[in-house]
Order: structure tokens, then sequence, then C-alpha cells
């Protein structure tokens, strides 16, 4: 078998799992005739699902969570076998995620869905009610780097909200994405509601034409591919695109908690992140104190396989190895120097890159413009905060960052000066975890956004409904145009709009 992530065949594709080479399943390949039959049958399914309740909805949802926990030896299983990320990851991170999810979503819908009673500033005779209604069935292409938390979580809202779902999941992690879904029609989902369409790239394509509105997590380039397509058919979408994360640590941050949550941020899920940190600008009075703390936690790193006693596992794409590859190769004949890492794993098969620390960097350098997507951490001295913000704000991205420093007035200072869609203090990319919140961003890292109200209204069409509240026989500007109108409108604008009591009182 060749070290492909997957390869396509006739009728199936093979998927392979990272970590050895060895295959993780055989998983069929949609027609297009398929993908248009699986919409109508989310389609159909989403008439009935609509018209329950909140409250039952939720119930459903729950039972579906029931589960999934009884079944997330099964889940843990596929989604490490075909990442090759940690056991802890997939119980710790992406099972707790979506768990936690589907309370909140089921306790919160109804809070952000009921109709909102407006009293109109001027025309006081109306009463105006905003009412959001489900748009459908809702296609959502998502990646292989979260698999479960980016499909399943993903459409949890979209799902409480009223709608369908209908999910084209990376060729890489399909299972991750087609066990829940038989998950859910097992637990007393209607059937067809929530759905899988497994296959390359082009079954994303053929799912957009028959859904009413697209999720798309990814790259950039794709995103934009995406966006056209779905502008020539007047569909909405929201998309989280790609990210190039900055860490701005203060002089007087704490330095060991710093270099924890840098380690951290930096290499969870082997730094296959959009959110992970890969540009670190650290004060020169801080640098090496918080450099030499970086490279011996990195030393400390345990690097297996997902049944070892491990922090991290191994790259789940072929092609992603060799882009961190080649962006260190690159930045080390440029003038960047390596203090840990820096190469593959010797003695595995599988596509494994050792955690890598990387200073005497500057913007000059591909690895500090450009997203890349591994274990990889990148650091940069500075003088002061204000070219830490500087150059934490020179890119073309703005998803994630962090800033550090016990100055938490401060911090949120630079915090709001920083462009980027979520900023942490002392912390690092958790606001993913806090659902209350808009989760987005900035730039060209995506349209929209997860989490908040925003994150289930997106899937709903906002209607305005307008009523009259005394029902007279007559509006003053119905036909016929009573004489004098000129006049008496020319009064009530300066009555109502001009500044100052004598220039509303005059003619």
């Amino acid at each position: 078998m060749s070290e492909a992530a997957h390869v396509i065949e006739a009728e199936t594709f093979t998927v392979t799992n990272p970590a050895t080479l060895e295959e993780a399943a055989r998983v069929p390949v949609f027609t297009e005739a398929q993908v248009a039959q699986t919409v109508a049958r989310s389609r159909e399914a989403q008439k009935n699902w609509a018209a329950l309740s909140l409250g039952a909805r939720g119930k459903v949802l729950k039972r579906f969570r029931d589960a999934c926990l009884d079944n997330k030896e099964e889940i843990a299983e596929a989604l490490v076998a075909e990442t090759g990320k940690p056991l802890a990851e997939a119980y710790g991170i992406e099972l707790l995620y979506l768990s936690d999810m589907i309370g909140f979503w089921a306790k919160n819908a109804a809070r952000f869905l009921a109709d909102e009673k407006h009293s109109p500033h001027l025309l006081k005779t109306k009463r105006a009610y905003s009412v959001y209604k489900p748009r459908g069935v809702i296609g959502m292409i998502t990646p292989w780097n979260y698999p479960l938390v980016l499909s399943i979580g993903e459409a949890i809202p979209a799902l409480m909200a009223g709608n369908g779902v209908v999910i084209k999941p990376s060729s890489t992690t399909p299972m991750t994405t087609v066990i829940p879904c038989r998950i859910a029609e097992e637990s007393g989902m209607p059937e067809g509601l929530l759905a899988a369409v497994t296959g390359p790239g082009s079954i994303g394509w053929e799912l957009i034409d028959h859904v009413d509105m697209v999720s798309f997590t990814g790259s950039v380039e794709t995103g934009r591919k995406i966006q056209i397509k779905c502008a020539e058919q007047l569909k909405p979408t929201t998309m989280e695109l790609g990210g190039k994360d900055p860490m701005i640590v203060c002089a007087d941050a704490n330095i060991e908690r710093a270099a924890n949550g840098c380690v951290w941020g930096s290499l969870t899920n082997a730094g296959q992140v959009c959110m992970s940190i890969e540009r670190v600008y650290v004060n020169e009075k801080v640098y090496d104190d918080f450099v030499g703390r970086v490279v011996e936690k990195v030393g400390n790193i345990r690097q297996g396989e997902p049944a070892d006693d491990c922090d991290i596992g191994s790259m789940t794409q072929l092609s992603q190895l060799e882009q961190v590859e080649q962006q260190v190769d690159r930045a080390r004949t440029e003038g960047a120097r390596v203090l840990a890492g820096g190469r593959r794993v010797e003695g595995r098969r599988g596509h494994w890159y050792e955690p890598t620390v990387l200073v005497d960097v500057d913007h000059s350098m591909e690895i500090m413009k450009e997203e890349t997507f591994g274990p990889v951490i990148a650091i940069q001295k500075v003088t002061d905060d204000s070219e830490a913000l500087e150059l934490a704000n020179d890119s073309k991205y703005g998803l994630s960052a962090s800033v550090w420093s016990k100055d938490k007035a401060g911090a949120m200072n630079i915090a709001r000066r920083v462009e980027a869609g979520g900023v942490c203090v002392n912390d690092h990319m958790i606001h993913m975890m806090v659902p209350e919140v808009a989760m987005g961003g900035m730039k060209e890292s995506g349209i929209g956004h997860r989490h908040g109200a925003g994150g289930i209204r997106k899937y709903c069409h906002q209607q305005t409904i307008l009523v009259d509240r005394f029902g007279l026989s007559k509006e003053p500007i119905w036909y016929p145009v009573p004489k004098g109108a000129v006049n008496l409108y020319k009064r009530i604008l300066n009555l109502l709009f001009r500044s100052g009591w004598r220039n509303k009182l005059s003619a």
C-alpha cells in the first residue's frame, strides 16, 4: 500500500491509518444520484423534525448523546485509526466537546430562537416580531483534523434549529462521521435526518447543488472556490478557514505558565489545529528564559501511537507532513536555528514528525507567513509590546491569538487591538470550548461564527412579522393623499428630525 492517506478505487476507497499505514476501513464512494437521494431523504425527514418543539428536539438529541457514550469505544477507535491522534484526545477533546455541545444547545436553543418582540421607534401603532425558521437541509463539508468536533459537533445547532444535515466528511476520516450518523438513527432520530455522503472531494461539489446552505471548514483556497459556487446559486455559506495564530509574551508574563501554554497550544493534535499557536513573539527581557523552558518541555513530550501512554501522535496526512518538512527545511536554509526536532521520527512507518522548536525567525520566512499545520513552534524576539502587536497583525489570517501578561487590564488592551476573531489572555484557543460566545475569524480566516446566538441563528431564516395594533380603517399615508400633505410632511420632518427646539418649530 502506498503512503497516500487514501486510495480511491472503483466503488469504494481505502482509509489508511496514518500512524501505521495499515488499512483502517473501506468506505463507499457515493454516486451523484446517491448524493441527491441522501439529501432528498433528509429533506423529507426535516419536515416533521421542524414541526417538533425545541424541547422535543432536545430530548431526541440527548438520547443520541447517550447512545454515542454507549458506543464511545467504537467512535474513539475509528477516530484514532483515521487520524493517528492519542486516545486521550479522542475522549478528552472530541467526545467531550460533542457531549457538551448537545447539552448546551438542547438547553439554550429556545433562548436564542425565541420570537423577539420589538416596539418600533417611529411607527408606534405597530408591533414587530423577529421569528427564526429553519433553512431546510444544511450541507456540511468537514475536515480531517477534528473529524468529530467539526462534523457531528457542528451539526448539533443546525439540527436543534430544525434543519436536516448531510455531511461530506474528509475522505481521510469518513468513519468518524459515518458511525455517529448510524448511531443517530439507532437512537431514534428520524431516518435520514442526519446523514453522511462519502468519497473524494468531488462529492462535496455534488452536495452543494442539492442543499439549502453550506457550512465549510478547511483551507482558504477551497473555501474561496466553494464561496464562488454558492454565490452562483445564491446559497448562504458559513466558513472557518485557515489560521496563522500568534502568541504575544509580554515582559511581565508568568513565564512558566506561558511556556506550558505555548507547548500545548502549538503541539496539541500534532499542531494540526487551525487555532494552534504558529507564531510566538517574546519580549527580549524574558526571551532566553522562555525559550529555555519551551525547549526543555518539548524534550519531555511523549510521542507515540494512540494506544501508547503519550502526549501527541502522528500527523494525519502525508501531504501535510511534507509541507511541514519543506517549511522547516526552508527556514533553516534562510537562517533559522532548530533547537529541538526538525525531522521525521526515525524507525516508524507512518506520518511522524518530531515536535520542533525554531528560533532566529522573521517575517521574510514562509514559516512565519503561511499556515504550517504541524508540530512546530517558531519563536521571534521583540523589543516591546508594540512590535509584538504589529507583527501579530502582519498576516492575511485572523482566526485566533493569545496575550500573556500578569497585567490583565494591559493584556485586555492589547487583545482588543489584535486582528483576530478570538483572543485569549493567559490561555490559548480554549474559547472554542465556550459555546456562549462567538468563535470565528477575520480577514481570510472565515465568514460567520460558531457558537453564541449567531452559531444557531445562521442556520435559520430570520422572518419579520409586523402587526397593526389598533385596526383603524385607514392609515395616514394611504390613498387618497390628503390636501396640504406636502406642507404637513415638511413640518413633520422638522419636528421629528431637526436638532434644537427652535429649528424643530421653524417653518
